[in-house]
Parts: C-alpha cells; structure tokens; sequence
C-alpha cells in the first residue's frame, strides 16, 4: 500500500497567505498610528466675516470699520425675492424690536444682486422691514468680495430674460460681535424669540 505525498504545496499556500495577512495588519495598523499622530484637533473662531467696501442705501461708502462697536445681525438676499428674504428680514425686525431700545445691535441687509439692486431699490427695501435696517449694495466684485467673506452661496436661477430672473442663495443671518467676530449664526427654521434670546446674552 502506497502512502500519498505530503502536501507540501497546500502548506506554502497557506502560510503565504497567512504572511501577507500578517504583513497587511502591521502596515494597517502603522498608517492608523501614524494618522492619529499626525492628526491635529484644532478649535477657534470660523473664518466667517472681515473687510469689506460696500455702497449704504445713502449712497454713502461704508467698510466693516464703520459698524466697529456694534453688534450686527446681517442677512444676504435680493430685493426681488418672493419668499424666504422677506421672512427672514422679518424675523430679524422682530427681535430687534423686542430687545430695549438703546440695545447695540444693527440689523444690515446685503444684496447678492447688484445688478438690479442699486441704492434706491436698497433703501426702499431695508426701510421696509424696519427703520434701523441699514441697506448696503455695491459693484459685483465688491459684492463678490463680502459674500466670500461670509461664506454666502448665490447664482442666479434659471434663464430669465434681461431682468426677469431670481436667485439661488443660502438663507443665514449672521450675528456678529461689537468686534467683528463671529458669534452665531440662525437659519430658516430659527425663530425670532431664539433670536432675541441669543442676542440678549452679548448685551
């Protein structure tokens, strides 16, 4: 009775497949290691605001440095808007008039469409929402400039002809500090008690 071979072939199978395991878990383990030291856990300030030159519903030149001192609740739209500006214009009316009177917080709408709102369309608009509302417009780089600054998305909607188009943007109202820092931001679904709440504890 003949004895079959040993299978040596089997056996260097299975232990190269075992070594390129092996091989694969240190170096899978040495890359995490390595990730996890060369990671760095970093907090501070959003980059969100800074310099700006923009035109004021007077027609008057205005920078970031003419509001140093004030605390600002801004908002980026368009006088055209049908809906969301509105609302959201609104509610920053309403907190303002819910704080006291002599509170240090200056309500600043911004257009993202220079291109149809001048300082006339500004001015009606802001002046609308509330009297304390300061209206600021500019040229398309100047506005260009502050919506990069702001992190603000907007492109104009659709194909319209001439001047019958909207505009796509994100909906935030910012609220800045007396020194121009970033304090919090509220979207569509904050309301205007939340607002007025967040606003008084920087009063």
């Amino acid at each position: 009775m003949s004895s079959k071979p040993f299978p040596w072939n089997r056996v260097v199978l299975v232990l190269g497949i075992a070594l390129v395991m092996l091989v694969a878990g240190i170096v899978g383990y040495s890359m995490q290691q390595s990730f996890k030291e060369s990671s760095v856990v970093t907090s501070g300030q959003p980059l969100i605001g800074g310099r700006f030159e923009l035109i004021d519903h007077d027609g008057k030149a205005r920078s970031e440095k003419d509001f140093a001192g004030q605390n600002l609740l801004i908002y980026f739209g368009f006088t055209y808007c049908p809906d969301i500006c509105p609302t959201e214009l609104a509610k920053i009316a309403t907190a303002i008039d819910a704080l006291p009177a002599d509170a240090n917080v200056t309500p600043v709408f911004i257009t993202i469409d220079p291109e149809r709102d001048g300082v006339e369309e500004v001015k009606a608009y802001a002046e609308a929402f509330h009297p304390k509302m300061v209206g600021l417009t500019g040229s398309i780089e100047q506005i260009k400039q502050v919506t990069q600054a702001y992190r603000v998305y907007y492109a104009k909607a659709g194909t319209g002809a001439g001047q019958d188009y909207l505009m796509n943007h994100s909906s935030i109202i910012y609220f800045m500090g007396k020194d121009g820092q970033y304090i919090e931001h509220f979207n569509v679904e904050s309301t205007a008690e939340q607002i007025t709440e967040r606003v008084r504890k920087e009063l």
